[in-house]
């Protein structure tokens, strides 16, 4: 039943077949009997490493000291020990012996020395990685002797390994043991397995056997001792021969030789404690050192210094071996950032150490933290990977943007900051292609359609142009119901003369999408009118989208007077030469790094700060000027209002449970409520000639030939003399002309509140002579209204019989008016 047992855990002779993990190729060099291997887990195929030390029988004296090494290595913990995975010993037939071997299974590691030849440091990228070496192992050694208060009895170059992330790491405990301090017992051992240590690296007392001298001795003697033989190994290059080598001090560094020759002391009392060796050593105070330290330590360090830290390491970084930045800072800065412990500056330096990466492994190592980053609150970390994306963005699968990095992202487009809009905006050009039809036409699009009529006009802007770069992501049922309506209806409509130039342009790069109709009756009325444009630029412009259009419509007819009816149909398709550099042009400015105006007055003056390069000869004071002067020209030549508000929020139509409605029926909807060519307005001049047919004053002269109606004359001539200013404006710019009489016009200036009828008003009669009776009997002649003052005489005008004869003309007459104007 034993036996059965024993089988069960070593193997039983049948070799290693519930071993978990695969043995490798070994490495050339390993501490003591032992060989170091390389490995991979059976489970995950992750690399570790593997030790085996073999023995003809299970007592033989190097196997009982592994074993003392498996069980130290196990029950210590530090992070600068070798780290301890798996164990396990079996036996193995040859031939007619029995091999008994014990594995250990530690994380990936490889000797030092091979490390150092593999790096190939030189000069001071080489001592920094030394001093940073040399600190670890001198925490790991002070670790032991200072707070377990063990001896580990053989630190040398063999006992030290290498991790993945080029830290330095102690192992080779096999000669561990307790320290003991007891005086009583001189003639007892208290290194069980001094006996594996090469005589090189005993110090005196130890190669005497002096045991009493050894417990009369601080913990860190021996250890202190086989800490200077490790740094001669180091400097020197070579393994240590013979006790005598180490007086040879040139090699060491002058930084460290005052350390160096404490460690060696010959009186184990005065050796250097490694405690004291890692807090005031000159040699450990460089900058890998205590850029690492303070990586490690982030946690304990305010946001002040955070800040200082982050914003220096992007240059400091450039002056650290490469190899060590790559597999050490930038593991510890990832972590950082993915904790929430790093600043967001820290990004920046995370994303420079990348760059130097490899394609597949900045996926491993840097991708992963920075799609996790997308998920954080903090405002600085989402701008940052937002103003950097064009860096990482192409590594991003499909999957990965679509589910867990868009719906994040999706949040600055309705954020209250205007510069987080803008970076949102930039971000969708890398991230746009990689979303699905679905996440495209139920989100995006209706976020788009809210930024086209943003408050900041370099966004509105902007919208345009990437509206026009994502087209062709767009399926054809969406280009249709989306892009004329975008290019036409708003952004040539809108105020600030970059925005149209950028429809323009956008119309341009995407006139493949669009037949032979939507060009002729939607696309080339709405672009002719920008030919009178304030803006040069935007004129310039037009008139190359005039002819790249006019030359797709000469194209199609040739086609149809060939017979070429199935040609004609893709009348788009055709492009001219310098289409592609007109949307080209205006993505250039799409990359430019710059934070987007604050105010919408002071947008023009910010112009070329803002994503959007105006490429106009007139001064930014000059365009913010010509934003009016563009409004007014446009609506008056077309005779519709641009859109009332820039805040509308209707989108490009109908844009319900994330689904496009193709029909076009509903032309009064989002985009749709663009006026139809047929419905367009006559010009000024015309207007102005069929308003004055229609004009009211025909009617008011039928009333005033009508003498039967007096009444209505009076109060007619009383409303328009009490009509208001502005009435006078409105009116006047449909006035017919004056009419072509023979009779002398009056040159009379009417004060700014009379009424209109004045400039048609019959002019006095010519004469001084008293009125006759008839004439001034005649009470209810419409004339009245406006006739000449009554001559200054004593006599009393003729009464009315109707109560008034004797009262003078009311004031408020435009008789009396005129008069006082010197009549």
């Amino acid at each position: 039943m034993l036996k059965f047992l024993k089988g069960v855990v070593v193997g039983s002779g049948a070799g290693l077949k519930d071993f978990p993990y695969n043995i490798g190729e070994p490495y050339s060099s390993a501490w003591g009997s032992w060989t170091h291997y390389r490995g991979t887990s059976k489970d995950d195929t992750s690399s570790v490493s593997i030790f085996s030390l073999s023995g003809s029988s299970s007592q033989d004296g190097h196997l009982v000291a592994g074993r003392n090494g498996v069980k130290r290595l196990r029950t210590v913990r530090h992070p600068n020990i070798l780290s301890f995975v798996h164990s396990t010993e079996s036996e193995i037939l040859d031939g007619s012996m029995t091999k008994h071997t014990v594995y250990i299974v530690t994380e990936p590691v490889m000797p030092l020395s091979e490390k150092i030849k593999e790096l190939n440091l030189e000069g001071t990228q080489r001592d920094e990685y030394f001093a940073w070496g040399l600190h670890q192992i001198a925490k790991a050694v002070s670790f032991l002797n200072n707070d377990c208060k063990l001896v580990h009895g053989n630190v040398c170059l063999t006992s030290i390994v290498v991790t993945q992330t080029l830290d330095w790491k102690l192992h080779a405990f096999d000669v561990l043991s307790e320290f003991d301090g007891n005086v009583e017992a001189p003639n007892g051992s208290m290194l069980q397995y001094e006996w594996l240590v090469g005589s090189q690296y005993k110090p005196m007392e130890l190669a005497n056997s002096d045991w009493v001298l050894i417990r009369k001795s601080p913990p860190w003697a021996i250890d202190s001792w086989g800490l200077g033989c490790l740094i001669y190994e180091l400097f020197s290059g070579m393994t240590l021969s013979n006790t005598g080598e180490l007086r040879n001090i040139s090699v060491i560094p002058k930084s460290l030789l005052p350390d160096y020759q404490r460690l060696l002391s010959s009186s184990p009392s005065r050796r250097l404690n490694p405690s004291k060796l890692i807090d005031s050593s000159e040699y450990f105070q460089n900058k890998l050192v205590e850029t690492i330290q303070f990586m490690e330590i982030l946690n304990l360090k305010d946001s002040v210094e955070k800040d200082t830290f982050f914003r220096k390491l992007p240059n400091l970084v450039e002056q650290l071996p490469r190899q060590i930045v790559l597999k050490k800072l930038l593991p510890l800065l990832a972590s950082a950032l993915e904790f929430g412990s790093a600043a967001a500056p820290a990004l920046t330096t995370l994303l420079k150490m990348g760059s130097w990466l490899s394609i597949d492994e900045f996926s491993v190592k840097v991708l992963p933290s920075i799609v996790k980053l997308f998920a954080s609150p903090d405002r600085a970390v989402r701008v940052s990977l937002l103003q950097h994306i064009d860096q990482f963005g192409e590594s991003l699968t499909a999957q990965v943007v679509d589910e867990q990095i868009f719906p994040h992202v999706a949040t600055g487009f309705s954020d209250s900051s205007a510069f987080l809009r803008e970076l949102t905006l930039k971000s969708m050009l890398v991230l746009a292609p990689k979303l699905s039809q679905r996440t495209i036409s139920g989100s995006l699009l209706k976020y788009l359609s809210k930024l086209q009529v943003d408050e900041e006009p370099a966004i509105r802007t902007n919208t345009t142009i990437l509206l026009g770069n994502i087209a062709s992501h767009l399926n054809e049922g969406m280009r249709k119901r989306v892009l004329i309506n975008a290019f036409t209806a708003r952004a040539l409509r809108d105020g600030f003369s970059p925005a149209r130039a950028a429809g323009i342009m956008a119309l341009c790069a995407t006139s493949a999408y669009y037949d032979m109709t939507e060009i002729a009756t939607r696309i080339l009325p709405n672009v002719v009118v920008l030919t009178i444009d304030p803006d040069p630029d935007v004129r310039s412009k037009t008139f190359q989208a005039v002819d790249q259009f006019l030359q797709i419509a000469k194209q199609n007819h040739e086609k149809l007077n060939t017979g070429d009816v199935g040609g004609a149909d893709d009348s788009g398709v055709l492009s001219m030469t310098g289409n592609t550099g007109l949307l080209g042009w205006a993505m250039s400015s799409l990359t430019q790094k710059g934070k987007a105006s604050e105010h919408v007055s002071a947008a023009s003056a910010n112009a070329n700060s803002s994503l959007v390069s105006v490429s106009s000869n007139s001064s930014s004071a000059e365009a913010h000027d010509t934003i009016t002067e563009h409004s007014t020209s446009i609506s008056n030549s077309l005779d519709q209002p641009t859109p009332s508000s820039p805040t509308s929020t209707d989108g490009w139509g109908e844009l319900e449970n994330g689904t496009f409605h193709d029909n076009h029926d509903s032309d009064k909807e989002g985009w749709d409520d663009m006026e139809s060519i047929e419905e367009l307005k006559p010009p000024n001049h015309l207007a102005s000639i069929q308003a004055a047919q229609k004009r009211p004053f025909a009617q008011s002269k039928q009333h005033a030939q009508n003498s039967s109606r007096p009444n209505n004359a009076t109060k007619a001539s009383s409303t328009f003399t009490n009509a208001k200013p502005e009435d006078d404006d409105l009116w006047g710019s449909i006035s017919a002309p004056a009419p072509r009489s023979t009779s002398k016009p009056l040159h009379v200036k009417p004060a700014a509140d009379e009424d209109l009828w004045g400039s048609i008003a019959a002019p006095p009669p010519k004469t001084t002579s008293k009125p006759s009776k008839s004439t001034a009997a005649n009470d209810d002649d419409p004339w009245a209204a406006i006739a000449a003052p009554p001559p200054t005489t004593k006599a009393k005008p003729l009464s009315t019989g109707r109560g008034r004869g004797t009262k003078q003309m009311p004031a408020k007459l435009g008789a009396q008016r005129l008069s006082s104007s010197g009549i």
